[in-house]
């Protein structure tokens, strides 16, 4: 019981002041992505009967380094193997809709060439190496991996490969089967 004096209000206590409300979850940056572009199965087709590796080369497949890639790929970050003396099919589509470009297969050699140059087996390249194929312009290039080694698929449009649009291309007689896997990039 409270006693009030006369001459006295009295006061309530003041309500308790509201509880704070939990702190805001801090903002989370989304974390930057390095842009590592992910391998589509669809990429190689694989008939072991016939020894024959079809792979599906797009140039351009996204924005990376500019649109100078081969699948999302850059600077060898790509490496498509087949055994040796298998039938190779590249059907190479221009993805990219400002630039043209080509591919070919050369020799692994440093410095790498500016522009086109005699391809590293014989028949492996797309047709106009240095003009390149327009936006959504294909070419189907057939060959036999018959040189053991390690390659690039390499972009020949003067400039182009310098910039890191290629990949790489092993022959193999150890490989039973053809294979495509990221690689360390740059290497």
């Amino acid at each position: 019981m409270i006693l009030v004096r006369p001459g006295m209000t009295q006061t309530p206590p003041a309500p308790a002041p509201p509880p704070a409300p939990a702190p805001a979850p801090s903002p989370t940056r989304p974390t930057p992505t390095t842009q590592t572009p992910q391998i589509d199965c669809n990429w190689l087709a694989v008939d072991t009967t016939a020894k024959t590796a079809t792979f599906q080369l797009v140039a351009g497949l996204t924005s990376l380094n500019g649109g100078l890639n081969f699948n999302g790929f850059k600077d060898g970050g790509l490496t498509l193997s087949v055994p040796l003396n298998w039938k190779v099919v590249i059907a190479f589509r221009n993805h990219d809709g400002v630039l043209p470009h080509s591919a070919e297969i050369i020799d692994s050699v440093k410095p790498m060439p500016p522009g086109p140059v005699d391809p590293a087996i014989p028949r492996a390249m797309t047709v106009r190496l240095q003009q390149g194929l327009g936006a959504e312009e294909r070419d189907t290039v057939r060959f036999v991996a018959s040189k053991p080694g390690s390659f690039l698929i390499f972009c020949a449009v003067p400039g182009h490969g310098l910039a890191g649009m290629w990949i790489r291309f092993k022959v193999s007689p150890a490989e039973k089967r053809p294979t495509l896997t990221a690689s360390s990039a740059g290497r």
